[in-house]
């Protein structure tokens, strides 16, 4: 599909993710990464983080509310707290939970993995798939649209947890 992968290999996109459990048949399956030069120790509590904001594009999916650029402190995420926070309003449902390695949560029918992997000592791949049953026509418009603003996620991310290891 159109758009359904940015900064991912062919083996990133084999390998089994925690969303593949939750979605059957999935029409939409997109597939997002990014190289974070710190350890997955520093990089996951970004992702853990999640459940604060959005940490995309804030002026259109957190109502112009900067997403927080420091770590709050939060413990660890646990199955059934919401997943995220939109304009200040909390926003789905964490799914499932490794803490350190992955976190998988719903929101509006689609259901997205973050997965850590160490690359050595003080390198990450963070990786995002996102898989949701829905009609092709739909399916690629989403896919288009998480396409940006999952690519800035995970940039910002990127950003915060290098910023955080130096």
């Amino acid at each position: 599909m159109l758009g359904d992968r940015w900064g991912v290999t062919d083996e990133d996109v084999s390998r089994s993710y925690p969303c593949d459990d939750f979605v059957a048949a999935p029409t939409l399956r997109a597939w997002r990464g990014v190289r974070v030069d710190a350890p997955a120790t520093v990089v996951w509590p970004w992702v853990a983080q999640v459940r604060l904001a959005p940490y995309s594009y804030d002026w259109i999916d957190n109502l112009g509310r900067r997403s927080p650029r420091q770590l709050a402190g939060l413990p660890e995420p646990t199955v059934g707290e919401p997943f995220t926070a939109v304009g200040g309003r909390r926003q789905g449902r964490i799914l499932a939970v490794d803490p350190g390695r992955q976190l998988t949560g719903e929101i509006m029918g689609a259901v997205m993995s973050y997965v850590l992997v160490p690359v050595g000592e003080d390198t990450t791949r963070l990786l995002l798939k996102v898989a949701m049953r829905t009609n092709r026509l739909v399916a690629l418009g989403l896919c288009l649209g998480d396409l940006v603003m999952a690519r800035r996620q995970l940039l910002n991310l990127k950003q915060l947890a290098e910023r955080t290891a130096r």
